[in-house]
């Protein structure tokens, strides 16, 4: 048995960005991943995820502001270039546009209304019917890129990282000390961080009282790009009253080397994350196609790779970030949790040193759910 000071339990974005955090701060962090690097049975890999700044609520926008500085900071640290701002477009019939405007112009973050002619004019390859909104700043992450860099920094930073390392159990003892047990053995530890994504449930049990997390199978999918005559930036769209054939949103993004990426928002089948099948559901993606077809012509309907991904979606879609003892769980980032990856890294560090994490994203939310 080893006494440490910090384990994190899980090596995707959210705990890489964690260890990174954590041993800036001089702290002796042992990073622990069930799956060998670059594993896709989770939520982080991928070439693609949006950087989309379209929030109004405050404490996200805080930390859209920090998570871009610190983006930054992670790309001058390991020589990684990680976000590339290409903006995103916001259209449809979403009715919290003028909130976002202004949330963003509080913040500094700039952001501005275009008409759909003003809007085609400048990205021919989608199409556009409502008024939308270009938040010029927002943009695009390289996931893979994004976990490799973190736990390099994190190793420089002198944290110790163990792929294909599977915690079986988690213990409380006492309130400095819990046991963490994997096939080699039994670790101990002052405060163990857990970012499991679709495993948290499974792995904390009666250890830490969650709030019910759905992990689903989703189902995105790459289509060739047809027209190359401009930048393609982000886009999220919302159904308006005709589109009842949507299952939800779209969002997508161009995937150098891939093509144009393009999803529905948590509306895949509910899954046991170690008993997934990572196939397409077909009636999904026939709607999907059916969506590229009507509203994006610069990318090609027909010429399409599916691809599949975990969501951990809370009940409420707001992410978990708290301290429950000795434990820290950063959990149920409801597939929209990534652009936040470095500073999420910095409030589970907070937590570790007893500092509170913003209300908003507390436990305590979940009392009467």
């Amino acid at each position: 048995m080893t006494d440490l000071d910090v384990i994190v339990v899980g090596g995707g974005a959210m705990g890489s960005a964690a260890a990174w955090q954590l041993a800036g701060r001089g702290r002796e962090v042992l990073l622990l991943e069930r799956f060998a690097q670059g594993h896709v049975n989770g939520a982080s890999h991928g070439a693609s995820r949006n950087f989309n700044l379209a929030y109004a609520e405050p404490a996200h926008v805080a930390l859209l502001v920090e998570a871009e500085r610190r983006w930054r900071d992670l790309e001058a640290e390991t020589g990684t270039l990680l976000l590339a701002q290409v903006g995103i477009v916001n259209h449809g019939d979403h009715p919290d546009l003028d909130d976002v405007h202004a949330a963003l112009a509080s913040a500094g973050i700039p952001s501005a209304f275009l008409t759909p002619e003003e809007a085609l004019r400048r990205w021919p390859g989608i199409r556009f019917e409502t008024r939308v909104l270009h938040t010029p700043t927002a943009g695009r992450l390289h996931a893979d890129a994004a976990v490799r860099a973190l736990q390099q920094a994190a190793v420089a930073r002198g944290a110790e990282v163990r792929h294909q390392s599977p915690v079986r159990g988690i213990r409380v003892v006492d309130d400095d000390r819990v046991e963490v047990r994997t096939d080699d053995g039994t670790l101990t530890a002052r405060r163990v961080v857990v970012t499991a994504g679709a495993w948290t449930s499974k792995l904390l049990g009666g250890a830490v009282e969650l709030p019910p997390l759905v992990v689903t199978q989703e189902q995105p999918a790459h289509f060739a790009v047809r027209d190359t005559s401009f930048e393609w930036p982000g886009f999220n769209h919302r159904p308006g009253p005709g589109d009842d054939w949507w299952y939800s949103g779209v969002y997508g993004m161009l995937t150098p080397g891939a093509g144009v990426k393009a999803g529905w928002h948590g509306t895949g089948p509910v899954v046991d994350p170690d008993a997934r099948d990572f196939l397409p559901e077909p009636v999904q993606l026939a709607a999907l196609r059916r969506y590229m077809r009507e509203w994006l012509p610069g990318a090609d309907a027909d010429a399409v790779t599916a691809i599949s991904c975990t969501y951990t979606t809370t009940p409420d879609s707001v992410f978990l970030l708290d301290a429950a003892g000795p434990i820290v769980v950063g959990a149920g980032f409801s597939g929209h949790g990534f652009k936040f990856t470095p500073a999420i890294g910095r409030v589970l560090a907070d937590l570790v040193d007893g500092r509170p994490s913003p209300g908003v994203f507390r436990l305590r939310r979940f009392a009467t759910v």
